[in-house]
């Protein structure tokens, strides 16, 4: 279990850095939300589709025969599971990327991937039978007050400006997505190898939004300045992010993963206050510090029982 939970927060601290780079796009550039989402699926899928393609050239023989083909534990009944992972990828990515324009980097984060985890929970419980332990119960209740306390007090100012409402409304959807996606990868990873999972998540994703950018329109002033941005989002924080993810999610339950991945709107936050210059205030700090204790209360375990092994 500890080494799904370290693959795992490899790969939230990864994702902690999406949100920054969006920031960095809007301030150089026109680019929106809605490209930037679609670009970042649309970089991940092939890169993930060649790992597949290389992993199955590379599979050691047996027999005479080279191991079955790693998507061979397909059938039918995963092409719904398989739809609704990219619908929830693709809504994830237009949910968030747009809530940290709204609301800034680090709040953004913050609300998306807390409100996982208490989501994950209630559908782990109703779809997988998993039954949080009084430590996760714990975890989670931390994790709901320190959202709460950034929801009381956004930044830099004591009233609540006009589109951080939908700001954060939108990060809540995104933790929504999150959730949906964290479920059903769960469910299909118990027969499918956690490699073709992502591929084919992030190419169904990358079609499903694709019709959305009608009517987008890009400089090329802005495209030459945003291409390495969105190069590093596709291949960095997505490709080799989620493979890391979806090989850790077969190793822990996964209302202990969602908590784990709170180390994604930690790193943000910290991205936001020293590179953005955000501040949290007196409560949104809080808010974090009751983040960070939760994710320790749910590690501490896991390691002595690794130690104890």
């Amino acid at each position: 279990m500890l080494l799904g939970l370290l693959l795992i927060a490899l790969a939230s601290i990864s994702w902690g850095t999406t949100g920054a780079t969006m920031a960095v796009l809007a301030r150089k550039t026109s680019i929106g939300p809605l490209i930037v989402g679609w670009a970042r699926l649309a970089v991940a899928a092939p890169c993930l589709v060649l790992a597949v393609a290389a992993t199955e050239l590379l599979a050691p023989r047996r027999d005479g025969q080279r191991r079955a083909c790693i998507g061979a534990a397909w059938t039918v009944r995963d092409v719904p599971a398989f739809a609704l992972l990219g619908l929830a990828m693709a809504a994830y990515q237009v949910c968030y990327f747009w809530a940290v324009t709204l609301t800034g980097v680090a709040v953004a984060a913050l609300l998306a991937i807390c409100s996982a985890p208490l989501l994950i929970s209630v559908l782990a419980a109703l779809l997988l039978h998993e039954r949080p332990t009084r430590i996760v119960r714990l975890s989670l209740g931390m994790a709901v007050v320190g959202t709460a306390l950034l929801v009381i007090g956004p930044p830099e100012s004591g009233r609540i400006p006009g589109h951080f409402g939908a700001g954060a409304l939108l990060a809540i959807g995104a933790g929504a997505s999150y959730a949906a996606y964290a479920i059903t990868a769960k469910h299909v990873l118990s027969r499918v190898r956690p490699l073709p999972v992502a591929a084919v998540t992030f190419t169904a994703a990358a079609v499903f939004l694709a019709p959305a950018l009608i009517g987008e329109r890009v400089s090329p002033d802005a495209l030459t300045i945003a291409w390495p941005w969105l190069l590093y989002l596709g291949v960095g924080p997505t490709a080799a992010a989620y493979v890391l993810f979806t090989v850790g999610l077969r190793r822990v339950p996964a209302t202990a993963a969602g908590i784990v991945s709170l180390l994604e709107p930690l790193t943000a936050a910290v991205l936001g206050v020293v590179a953005f210059g955000e501040s949290l205030g007196t409560v949104g700090l809080i808010g974090a510090l009751l983040l960070l204790v939760s994710l320790a209360l749910l590690v501490a375990p896991a390691r002595m029982s690794a130690a104890g092994a």
